[in-house]
């Protein structure tokens, strides 16, 4: 069975830099017997491709203040865009639901790689990634059409995105009802339909019995979606 060597630095810098941190962070490899408190809670997820992994973040104090202006959010789902932006640098794939675990319990054993977040000369997070084997995630060949039909009826979540716009944390945790956000796409511009925040399709937005809805006008390949 062939294995695909994880650049785990590049994965660590990416979660690192879309983490909802009040200051920048730098990832770097944790020392020997370097880990965060067993107690701690972890954030885990599961990314299944032909590079799959288990990705850990312990973060809960670092996007605190990001967290304390955005209302019921949980811990789970203010990492989910740091962990989905890492998971794409190992390619095509799908990344599971994350979960929260004690630290203590999460990020242990020898198949871990460990990275401290640092920020202001001070471990501000931790960044975990397991190696998952290929042969445990999915087959080492291709999926043929026919073996597919077991996939057919997983379920997955798509959404469709308008646009997007870049903004200081300051300004996002100033946000107010009444704020104008002006996105990066010219009014009339087909909408994009992501499948777990991988491009999938366009699409025209209507409406249907009162209800939005998507037209599809175009399925975008792999190549093209880069």
């Amino acid at each position: 069975m062939s294995t695909t060597t994880i650049d785990t630095h590049a994965v660590a810098d990416e979660l690192a830099r879309l983490l909802p941190s009040s200051q920048p962070l730098v990832a770097r490899p944790a020392e020997p017997g370097e880990r965060p408190a067993p107690s701690a809670t972890a954030v885990v997820a599961t990314f299944v491709g032909q590079t799959s992994a288990e990705l850990l973040v312990v973060a809960q104090d670092a996007v605190a203040e990001a967290m304390a202006g955005a209302g019921a959010l949980t811990l789970a789902e203010a990492l989910r865009p740091a962990l989905e932006a890492a998971a794409r640098t190992l390619g095509a794939g799908v990344l599971g639901a994350a979960e929260e675990r004690p630290a203590g319990e999460a990020v242990t054993g020898g198949d871990v790689t460990v990275f401290a977040l640092v920020g202001g000369g001070t471990v501000q997070a931790w960044f975990g990634i397991r190696s998952i084997s290929q042969r445990a995630s999915m087959p080492s060949a291709p999926l043929e059409a026919g073996s597919m039909r077991v996939l057919y009826d997983v379920e997955l979540t798509l959404t469709t995105e308008i646009g997007r716009t870049r903004m200081p944390l300051r300004d996002v945790l100033g946000l107010t009802p009444g704020t104008v956000l002006e996105l990066d796409r010219a009014a009339g511009s087909p909408a994009d339909v992501m499948v777990n925040g991988r491009l999938v399709a366009r699409g025209d937005v209507v409406v249907v019995d009162e209800d939005y809805a998507v037209r599809i006008t175009e399925i975008v390949s792999e190549t093209s979606a880069q």
